[in-house]
């Protein structure tokens, strides 16, 4: 069956009180509008049609560079009117699936269900049934539980009030008879809007059998008009990505303290404590262990590694059994070897910290290539800017550098080699010397200190 999805995201969004269109306001860090586009590109569509209106320039600029067919309305008539505006560009033989640019959370199976639905149909509608459906249109069924049209809560009876079972506006049709019902519309209604909703009167009025199908749960029909709203999305996102970790195999100490704002693929047996942030593509071995209060952004942590709290793993790599934190700070480019340990406000950025090496505490290791079996005492510092280039330090197998030590690089320290403490190196040390660059000592007998004035 041939398909194409239309999306609908012309809306302003006044109650958000926002210069951001509504729809790109995020949920976990993608706009709203991303969430449906990316589920809409699972259903192998021939193409995803963008209707847009408001905030053109900015909606424009965050999806370009995307495979999707963008459709103006200059003017929010409503729904139907809207999706008139995306006519020309359907066929006849294909089925049209409308979906909304501010309801982000609608599985991917749910729409599935929906397009399967209306295989035999040339409407299918996915409703809801809410314990309170205030501000929703209606589903109105015969006594044989066929459907024969919505009715909006402005315009609906008392009687129909009562009806629990609503209208989500997603919807799947035949592309010959879309047109036909949009050619259709009137907007003789309490909004004076062309409402995509009445096309379902249409269809019963003309013998169509009506198919339907319900989501797994409220949440994935919920769009956001307000920013109370939009922070109940998130809540719910979230509590839907605590469940998967979990099902995947994880332990979370608090599943409604962990947040993931991207992609977390987990082996067996990890264990995540509170406050902790997973942004982009995030991988976890079996049995690593993720403190409280970290933040872990594109980066692979292998099989045993501990991330203690407070630490920021970005764009880095973590091999087996190493130790990072507390107050670690894993900058792009840092690659840890097996049982590394990188401890207490110890930074890295492109840097490498082979097998058994150790920088516990207060160091900075910037291009820096480090070998296996290193010591890296307490205030060491790789100084590899000048003000214009960055250079490179190379630490080989087996050093020891000793305390409150600067590497000025380009520098090599050799294999087995010591930097004594609180030297400053600015040339290479040979394998197995000794680098020592300080001041020499001297002790004044008979010293006075100052003494305060006045």
């Amino acid at each position: 069956m041939a398909l194409s999805v239309v999306v609908l995201a012309a809306g302003k969004g006044t109650r958000m009180r926002s210069a951001l269109p509504k729809v790109l306001h995020p949920v976990a860090h993608k706009p709203m509008v991303q969430h449906v586009i990316d589920s809409a590109r699972q259903l192998d569509s021939n193409a995803i049609h963008v209707i847009y209106g408001h905030g053109a320039e900015a909606l424009l600029e965050r999806l370009g560079g995307q495979a999707l067919n963008f459709v103006e309305q200059a003017q929010q008539l409503g729904t139907g009117h809207a999706v008139q505006q995306v006519v020309p560009h359907l066929s006849d033989d294909e089925h049209v699936l409308i979906l909304y640019g501010d309801v982000p959370l609608t599985r991917v199976a749910t729409l599935q269900a929906l397009v399967e639905a209306g295989k035999g149909s040339e409407l299918a509608l996915l409703t809801v049934t809410l314990p309170d459906p205030t501000g929703y249109g209606r589903i109105l069924r015969d006594e044989n539980g066929n459907i024969t049209g919505i009715v909006e809560q402005k315009d609906a009876t008392a009687e129909q009030l009562r009806v629990t079972e609503a209208n989500t506006g997603m919807m799947l049709a035949q592309g010959k008879a879309l047109k036909r019902w949009l050619s259709a519309l009137s907007n003789n209604n309490a909004q004076g809007e062309f409402y995509l909703t009445d096309i379902v009167a249409m269809a019963a009025q003309e013998g169509v059998r009506i198919a339907s199908t319900q989501p797994q749960d409220i949440h994935e029909v919920e769009g956001a008009n307000n920013r109370v709203q939009l922070a109940a999305l998130e809540r719910a996102y979230q509590q839907r990505q605590a469940e998967q970790l979990m099902i995947d195999g994880a332990t979370l100490l608090d599943p409604a303290r962990v947040d993931v704002r991207g992609k977390v693929s987990i082996a067996n047996d990890v264990v995540v404590d509170v406050n902790v942030i997973f942004e982009g593509d995030v991988e976890l071995g079996e049995g690593v262990v993720i403190e409280s209060n970290c933040i872990l952004r594109n980066c692979r942590i292998a099989a045993g590694t501990r991330i203690k709290s407070h630490s920021i793993v970005e764009e880095a790599e973590v091999a087996e059994n190493c130790e990072v934190g507390p107050y670690a700070r894993l900058r792009p480019g840092s690659v840890l070897a097996a049982k590394a340990k990188v401890g207490n406000f110890v930074e890295m950025k492109k840097s490498r910290l082979g097998e058994g090496s150790k920088a516990n505490h207060l160091t900075y290791l910037g291009d820096a290539i480090v070998g296996d079996g290193v010591n890296i005492g307490a205030g060491t510092i790789t100084c590899n800017y000048d003000g214009v280039n960055k250079s490179t330090t190379q630490i080989d197998d087996g050093a020891f550098i000793g305390s409150n030590s600067s590497l000025v690089a380009p520098v090599r320290i050799g294999k087995q080699a010591t930097v004594g403490a609180g030297s400053t190196i600015t040339k290479d040390v040979e394998d197995t010397e000794l680098g020592i660059a300080r001041g020499k000592q001297r002790n004044i007998t008979g010293w006075q200190r100052p003494q305060k004035k006045g």
